[in-house]
């Protein structure tokens, strides 16, 4: 069987090739041929150069995260509202959208956590998880003057406790 003739830039990663087909932008240069690009000439087949702004990173970013909360959206229906504050239960879908949202930003080299990822974050919570309450009671730190005290009393104590164990070593009688 002949070898088959490579056309386009099949080099692309797997998310890039999501991303093109979900933007539908041409990254892809079909019918390139690489054909005089040997090491004798010294130079390799033309690649595709992308030269992502900041604006269109952010673009991409928000058209993706969009899906990833679409997708979320999606999975939540399927929870009765009984099921709504059980971990076992709603783990896998707010772990997707977390990935999602986490992943799409490393892959993008956009920076997590970001505005966006936690904007979509808080409101899963709100829509969702809002009437979830603790089952343990929560605990809280003291008062500061409470703390104050508490911090301040043992380093007090010690220096009274080193002066009383040397005067009552200085006696030098071996004490039964």
């Amino acid at each position: 069987m002949a070898p088959r003739a490579q056309t386009g830039c099949g080099r692309l990663s797997r998310g890039l090739l999501l991303l093109w087909a979900l933007l539908g932008t041409g990254l892809c240069h079909v019918g390139a041929e690489a054909e005089g690009f040997g090491q004798d000439a010294g130079t390799s087949p033309p690649m595709a150069v992308f030269n992502w702004t900041a604006q269109l990173v952010e673009e991409t970013y928000t058209n993706i995260t969009q899906k990833c909360w679409e997708f979320f959206v999606d999975l939540m229906r399927n929870v009765t509202a009984s099921e709504l504050c059980e971990w076992k239960v709603i783990s896998r879908p707010y772990s997707l959208l977390q990935a999602c949202l986490e992943g799409w930003a490393d892959h993008l080299r956009y920076g997590y956590p970001n505005a966006l990822a936690e904007q979509y974050i808080f409101q899963s919570h709100h829509r969702y998880f809002h009437n979830c309450t603790l089952e343990h009671q929560v605990y809280f730190d003291p008062p500061e003057d409470v703390l104050l005290a508490m911090i301040i009393a043992p380093i007090c104590l010690i220096p009274f406790l080193v002066t009383l164990v040397i005067w009552r070593s200085k006696d030098g009688k071996a004490q039964p």
